[in-house]
């Protein structure tokens, strides 16, 4: 067995979940699976349909973004996933969706606002959406800026990147991660239910109050930290 055969073959299956789960059409987004350890990840080669994909075909990338192994063009968003495996070592795995009502909220340039407690038992906050880029970002190492963007808005928000898992690129899509390439696409799955529960809740009542921060902790702690208890 090949020292990158494992993460291929995580980063193969979760991509082939993208499209079952309705967060892709076509050759849209990627994920990837990354090994700390080794300093690489797998990722999605670029433009290939999902329903072509081969575990062989993932491509190993390391930290700095260079191509370590494999005959593929690795996905154009790798510069984006290298910059935050270089800077977060708790993340295992990331996925980037260009999924419907996520994407929208994107495209406003708004946070996701938490309205309910379904929204609170994954974040206990607004899932937050960065400025868009200006020119000269634009311009430059575009796919590393994607990434400059995001950990700016984690760090001015005093956001963890262990515990608010799900993030918007403004006027672009989401991106979502976590220990491992199956976690990144249930955050992925996630933030695209909240985003439309958002969506309908605005329309029934665009002045709807934001959830009150005692029931905010109620279920955001039922789940997460040492007093959680949901589940076995």
């Amino acid at each position: 067995m090949g020292k990158y055969d494992e993460i291929r073959q995580n980063a193969w299956k979760a991509n082939l979940r993208l499209p079952g789960l309705g967060l892709v059409i076509f050759t849209f987004g990627n994920v990837s699976a990354a090994d700390h350890e080794l300093g690489v990840f797998a990722i999605k080669p670029s433009g290939i349909p999902y329903a072509e994909l081969t575990a062989e075909q993932m491509v190993i990338v390391d930290f700095d973004g260079k191509t370590v192994e494999g005959k593929l063009r690795p996905s154009s968003d790798t510069r984006t996933h290298a910059l935050l495996y270089s800077r977060w070592d708790l993340v295992g795995g990331i996925a980037h969706t260009h999924s419907t009502y996520a994407t929208a909220w994107a495209q406003a340039l708004r946070p996701i606002p938490i309205s309910g407690t379904t929204h609170a038992d994954y974040l206990g906050t607004d899932i937050p959406c960065t400025p868009p880029m200006d020119e000269e970002m634009i311009r430059g190492d575009y796919e590393f800026e994607t990434g400059m963007q995001i950990l700016r808005t984690m760090e001015e928000n005093k956001l963890d990147p262990g515990s608010t898992e799900m993030i918007l690129v403004g006027s672009h899509a989401p991106f979502a991660w976590g220990s491992t390439a199956d976690t990144a696409v249930y955050h992925s799955a996630v933030l695209e239910r909240i985003a439309h529960m958002a969506l309908l809740t605005e329309q029934i009542r665009s002045d709807s109050a934001r959830l009150n921060e005692p029931l905010i902790q109620k279920h955001w702690k039922r789940k997460h930290g040492p007093d959680s208890y949901y589940g076995q």
